[in-house]
């Protein structure tokens, strides 16, 4: 039979849809795994990226089934968002259709790359249902206590006209389209996520050794915790006369006390209330309050690449010298951390040095090192003794921070204080395609929440999407509802929920069953059985967005009495990028790979088995389309030769001991890639060495004509490669085994006990040839061996040593 890869795939699909093969069992004592994929946007089409996601994890999948777990396999779509809305303006078509038009594309490429996802629990976050559930947490969490609305400065995209959260600014610009954001006031809710920063850092420790250490070192940054002293800096009296006596002081916090006595300037962000006061009340002239605003435009990113700053011509007073300290507007200072003023010592800080030296501001030096010279042309920031700073003069520097925090505390002039670099999450985007936040504007009694019995609030379909504004704002009678509290005309909320909040929790929504699917979000039976999450894999790029959010909304629930445990993810595996050409696969670059043509012209198994073995999975993979070719040329070479075996219901009985050399190493290495394949799975994910482990059993298959060691070999390399080529693993084991050996396969020891062994021949230290020996050969027995292979070396020479190193070489020592 000639392999013919349209024809096994689409025969297998079909068998595996009408049974139902992947679908979970509701027996809860059944051991069971819980694999997941970051689940797509539906752009459209599948790409490459998407094709290793979902083989990595349909791999496991397989895997465990054969290992009779009971495994929960879903898929889902992350659907909201503003990639639909913005083709939807470029295309002059509604969200919503092009959103389902694209899933229902992308469920058949899931089909025909032959991926065993659950069907009965597949789900989009923008379905109705979803909504519904969602908004009811959102109520939830709003009487909790955990979401409030107020007003601050927000980052703002220009191009897809929408607040961002801070974790949505890459480099100062917009994440998805890479527009350099401005900073716009206006109300925003929020969830309270800094209320869990402690948490969210403290339970990292939980998941080491399930998570890539780069994961978790990108969260406790982000989160950014640091100790340090916070204080008041005081205005003068002339200062506080300039500022109409509105304000007395500021606050600033600090990591390093232990510079206090060098503080030569204060810094405050462009953003700060004295300095919008100063502007709002003229304090300032027309040039400096333009210089002003155009800093407060650029974003933090740009901020920090060159040091600007603007003299307010005021000045608080040093706590401790008593001195005048001059007060600027500098860029690098962010409203975002801290208090949005620092203290600045330029002897000891490498940028508020840069910043002294652009502007001539002085420079006090307070540490010096314990050998050497402080030198002018730098800032020196190692550990040091401390001068010039009073009663500190001569501690350590690092353990001084401890002496002056208490001395400020006892003479109350400020605490010791914890900052984060966390804020809280800003949930809330003006624009159409996202799931309505369920709160009602009323005159009368504010702001409320809508009534859960009147959920989901769905999107109104009759729309006018044109890229100018909030579509729900502008719709003509969407927005006006009655008050769920007084009764009386009142206004929808127009924004919608970040689709960051819908990915934050479908791992739990796949938690329910599919009986209960309408009824319930998720049940308390089905958390207890399938979570944590036993494998997750997706890109790095969400290590701090998706999965921050995900441990958030976890403990969130957790605390709402949702579920018990405080961690979603027990394991995550962070797959490389697919390169072409030594770049990212994008439309823009033209380097695209479409899966469609590769199946077309080669079949899903060729596609998958070349994912999967052109590198380790978190590694970068370039796309090589010589190695496409070769991965066909392997997967019919497996199929062709398939055709040795002898077909049989239970695998091969061999008597080990009657078999020839060649059929034994057959055997060990068949025997060898079943090991390999546990370790795999269970260890490294290192999808490539399986791989080439079944490879090489297959030469060795080859090099030998017993039938039964065919079989056997065949009984087992096609039941390991099944999760990653399956469409072919299931049609020979249907032809041949009856599928009986798709379950799970036992190592036998025997194979791998050598008959012989190989050793070295040295002569004077000199490797010269090797001889094969029975394991128990006696030394005498060696030494004859080597001699005999070795003898035109020995040749008119006199033997003074012969020495056997056991199990590795034999050294004859001769001298002519």
């Amino acid at each position: 039979m000639e392999y013919n890869s349209t024809t096994i795939e689409k025969k297998w699909q079909d068998y595996w849809a009408q049974n139902g093969s992947f679908e979970p069992s509701e027996d809860f004592k059944k051991e069971k795994k819980y694999i997941l994929s970051m689940f797509p946007f539906p752009s459209g089409r599948l790409h490459m990226g998407h094709v290793r996601n979902y083989s990595i994890s349909d791999a496991f999948a397989r895997y465990y089934r054969q290992q009779n777990f009971n495994v929960l396999h879903p898929i889902g779509f992350d659907s909201f968002g503003m990639p639909a809305e913005n083709a939807a303006i470029k295309n002059g078509s509604h969200p919503k259709g092009w959103t389902y038009d694209n899933i229902d594309y992308m469920k058949k490429e899931f089909v025909s790359l032959g991926f065993s996802f659950s069907k009965e629990r597949e789900l989009a976050t923008s379905d109705e249902l979803y909504t519904k559930f969602e908004q009811g947490f959102i109520i939830d969490m709003y009487e909790k206590g955990l979401l409030y609305r107020e007003k601050g400065l927000l980052n703002w995209c220009p191009h897809d006209q929408t607040v961002l959260a801070n974790e949505q600014v890459v480099d100062g610009c917009c994440w998805r389209c890479d527009t350099p954001i401005v900073k716009k006031d206006m109300n925003q809710y929020y969830f309270k996520i800094t209320q869990y920063a402690d948490e969210l850092l403290d339970d990292l420790k939980k998941i080491e050794g399930g998570w890539p250490k780069q994961v978790l070192t990108m969260q406790e940054n982000w989160i950014g915790k640091s100790n340090g002293l916070e204080f008041d800096l005081f205005f003068d009296a002339t200062s506080k006369e300039k500022l109409n006596n509105t304000f007395e002081s500021f606050d600033v916090f600090t990591t390093r006390p232990d510079t206090i006595y060098g503080v030569s300037y204060t810094a405050l962000a462009p953003e700060h209330a004295i300095v919008t006061y100063m502007i709002d009340n003229k304090l300032l002239s027309d040039a400096v309050i333009a210089n002003i605003t155009k800093m407060k435009n650029t974003s933090s990113i740009d901020r920090q690449k060159e040091k600007a700053g603007i003299s307010l011509g005021l000045d608080v007073i040093h706590p401790l010298t008593g001195k005048k300290v001059p007060v600027w507007i500098a860029n690098f200072v962010l409203m975002d951390y801290g208090s949005g003023a620092v203290m600045a010592v330029p002897a000891h800080d490498d940028r508020d040095f840069d910043f002294a030296k652009k502007y001539d501001l002085p420079i006090n030096a307070v540490i010096k090192p314990y050998e050497g010279e402080l030198s002018s042309e730098c800032a020196f920031t190692e550990v040091g003794e401390l001068f010039n700073s009073g009663e500190f003069d001569g501690l350590n520097s690092k353990k001084s921070q401890y002496n002056i925090i208490k001395y400020f505390e006892e003479n109350k002039l400020g605490q010791k204080t914890t900052n984060y670099k966390l804020k809280d999450w800003g949930v809330s985007r003006q624009r159409y395609w996202g799931a309505p936040i369920p709160f009602i504007h009323c005159e009368d009694c504010g702001l409320v929440m809508e009534k859960k019995e009147n959920l989901p609030i769905a999107l109104p379909a009759d729309v006018e999407i044109t890229g100018e504004g909030n579509p729900l704002d502008n719709h003509p009678t969407w927005k006006h509802c009655k008050c769920s509290e007084c009764g009386k005309d009142a206004l929808r909320e127009t924004d919608t929920m970040d689709t960051f909040v819908e990915s934050s929790w479908y791992f739990l929504r796949f938690c329910a069953s599919p009986q209960n699917w309408e009824k319930e979000a998720f049940s308390p039976q089905q958390l207890k059985y399938w979570m944590g999450v036993d494998h997750y894999i997706g890109g790095i790029e969400h290590a701090i967005l998706h999965l921050l959010y995900a441990r958030f909304f976890t403990k969130v629930f957790r605390d709402l009495g949702y579920l018990d445990f405080d961690e979603p993810f027990d394991k995550l595996l962070t797959q490389g990028m697919v390169l072409k050409d030594g770049a990212k696969m994008s439309k823009s670059k033209g380097n695209t790979v479409d899966p469609d043509a590769i199946i077309e012209k080669y079949g899903a198994d060729t596609a998958r088995l070349f994912i999967l073995f052109a590198a380790p999975p978190t590694q970068e993979l370039e796309w090589n389309d010589n190695a496409v070719e070769g991965a066909y040329k392997f997967i019919k070479r497996f199929f062709d030769r398939s055709s040795n075996i002898v077909k049989t219901d239970t695998k091969p009985i061999i008597d080990h001991a009657t078999l020839s050399k060649d059929e034994k190493y057959a055997r060990k290495k068949v025997y060898e890639a079943l090991v390999r394949a546990n370790d795999v799975y269970n260890e490294k994910y290192t999808f490539n060495t399986l791989i080439a482990g079944t490879m090489e059993a297959m030469n060795a298959l080859n090099a030998q004509s017993n039938s039964d060691v065919w079989s056997e070999g065949y009984w087992i390399l096609s039941s390991i490669m099944e999760p990653v080529i399956p469409h072919i693993c299931w049609d020979i084991s249907s032809e041949y085994f009856s599928l009986n050996n798709l379950n799970p396969q036992a190592v036998i020891d025997e194979v791998f006990v050598e008959d012989s062994i190989t050793l070295g021949v040295s002569i004077n230290g000199k490797r010269r040839t090797e001889i094969e020996v029975a394991v128990d050969a006696s030394n005498e027995d060696i030494i004859a061996s080597a001699k005999e292979a070795a003898s035109k070396w020995l040749e008119g020479m006199s033997i003074v040593k012969e020495i056997v190193v056991p199990k590795k070489l034999v050294n004859i020592v001769v001298k002519g």
